[in-house]
């Protein structure tokens, strides 16, 4: 029976999150009437702040580049070879070679063609395939075009791996929000009986890999995340997060889905720089013990890929980090056939990524009723979660918009004072100086790119650098009010249900 205190708690910190922010943008509205003097001298605070922070987040994504391009160059198998057991954080193991791999791949309504390339990827890794298990869960709400996806994938590729698995995701179900969470929870309740107890196969010596049907692995993923797992302490008490390059087919994406899917690659490479604030997030790996300790992922879950974290961490009292790898998977950018369908995803995916604050309330509740967890790490972990899902929903508009309210509304007796003169002059010095900060970041986005297609002129390289115009825009629309959508509705009680990106590729 569920306790009416308990629940009436967990309401109100569903309602704090989207309260906050609204309070924020509320009170800058009201006080650039009431108080304009005072505003602005807190919008040039502000605007200081956020370039301070850009220009850290800016060494922060040059040191983890850095890092990437070295392990990309790195010969994992070798270094697996040389690297002597003795050296394993992991008890009573001989061999790397007894840790086995499991590869959960969700299917939808996702073509042939997006699910094979993902598929080749792991037949072209520089890893024994004897050691993978390859489970492509599929949804029986897909219809017969996913059936006979399945069936085609099954057939292809059934003898390459260690094993092959396709297991249908009945969708009638009882007590599941229809989404990743639920699809790959009732494959792993399969191959834990099918393949672990049946097969006697060792708990601690399996690492599971949770992919996007389109996440593309690079050669040594495996590699190097089998030497991080065994050269970690405490591996079982951890998650390995690659970074997500959204390169697939970015040079099909229009301008500004290029914006947003390099502004996603660089912030989760910035956070390869910082595990202790990093949460899982899309494609990313962990122990079977550890997932299976916890009960699978929650099948009533929209961000499944972060909850299973926080799912991770308060089953451990604390005790459960994020490893980053500094490695990267290739993932597709959005793209529909039209330019407005195109857009219209993109919102519903950033939508979709920002209602990961629904785990604000299960870890502020976790917190309450875990007394083992010390107050410094809840209090770092709050803040951190806190601070980031309101900067995503605020800043933008605190920048572009709300930043200009006190000359605009501050009346005569304003107007004529000096400050009110220099703050527009103020505000474009800072942001021409985090420009320069972001054109750096265009350079970068150039050599991330893959071979570009024959159909492509190169006049589309210029593109590439020019698309940052668009920025204030992108993040305007395609970042902040999304969020402010994603934590209204929790705040409100709208609860979203998981809404599946549509692969294209033209």
């Amino acid at each position: 029976m569920v306790d009416l205190r308990d629940k009436k708690l967990y309401r109100f910190f569903e309602i704090l999150p989207g309260l906050l922010t609204w309070l924020t943008l509320i009170l800058i509205v009201l006080l650039s009437f009431v108080t304009p003097f005072f505003m602005a001298i807190f919008i040039i605070a502000f605007d200081v702040y956020w370039l301070i922070k850009t220009i850290y987040l800016s060494l922060h994504l040059r040191v983890a580049y850095r890092i990437l391009r070295t392990n990309m160059k790195v010969n994992w198998l070798e270094k697996l070879n040389n690297l002597q057991p003795t050296t394993y954080n992991l008890q009573h193991l001989k061999s790397w070679q007894d840790i086995y791999h499991i590869i959960f791949l969700p299917l939808y309504k996702e073509g042939y063609e997006i699910v094979s390339a993902s598929i080749e990827g792991l037949l072209k890794a520089n890893y024994p395939k004897s050691k993978m298990a390859v489970v492509l869960c599929w949804e029986e709400r897909g219809g017969e075009q996913t059936r006979h996806t399945a069936e085609a994938i099954e057939e292809k590729y059934k003898n390459n791996f260690f094993e092959f698995f396709s297991i249908m995701h009945p969708g009638d179900l009882n007590n599941e929000i229809p989404g990743k969470g639920s699809n790959t929870a009732y494959a792993a309740s399969y191959i834990r009986e099918h393949v672990v107890e049946k097969l006697g196969l060792p708990k601690d010596k399996i690492i599971v890999s949770s992919f996007d049907i389109d996440t593309v692995v690079y050669a040594e993923y495996f590699g190097v995340l089998t030497h991080t797992f065994l050269t970690t302490p405490e591996p079982l008490r951890c998650s390995y997060q690659p970074i997500p390059l959204y390169i697939n087919n970015i040079w099909e994406a229009p301008s500004f889905a290029r914006v947003v899917a390099f502004s996603a690659t660089f912030w989760h490479t910035i956070k390869q720089e910082r595990p202790n604030s990093a949460t899982t997030f899309s494609s990313h790996s962990m122990s079977w013990q550890a997932l299976e300790d916890v009960g699978f992922w929650q099948k009533n879950m929209v961000s499944e890929d972060s909850r299973i974290f926080w799912q991770c961490f308060l089953r451990y009292d604390g005790n459960y980090r994020v490893i980053s790898l500094y490695y990267p998977v290739s993932m597709d950018a959005n793209v529909a056939p039209t330019t407005s369908e195109t857009l219209k995803n993109i919102y519903k995916q950033q939508r979709r990524w920002a209602y990961g604050v629904e785990n604000v309330p299960y870890f502020l509740f976790g917190f309450i009723k875990n007394r083992i967890i010390p107050l410094k790490k809840k209090l770092y972990y709050g803040f951190i979660t806190f601070e980031g899902n309101h900067s995503w929903a605020t800043n933008a508009i605190m920048l572009f918009i709300l930043g200009w309210l006190p000359i605009i509304v501050g009346g005569p007796e304003f107007n004529r004072t000096v400050l009110s003169f220099n703050l527009p002059y103020l505000t474009r010095l800072i942001m021409t100086f985090a420009m320069l900060g972001l054109m750096s970041s265009a350079v970068l986005s150039i050599i991330l790119l893959p071979p570009r297609p024959p159909r492509f002129g190169r006049f589309r390289h210029f593109l590439m650098m020019v698309q940052w115009i668009l920025f204030p825009v992108t993040t305007i629309l395609l970042g902040a009010i999304p969020a402010l959508d994603a934590q209204t509705r929790l705040m409100l009680g709208r609860y979203m249900d998981f809404w599946v990106t549509p692969k294209t590729r033209k």
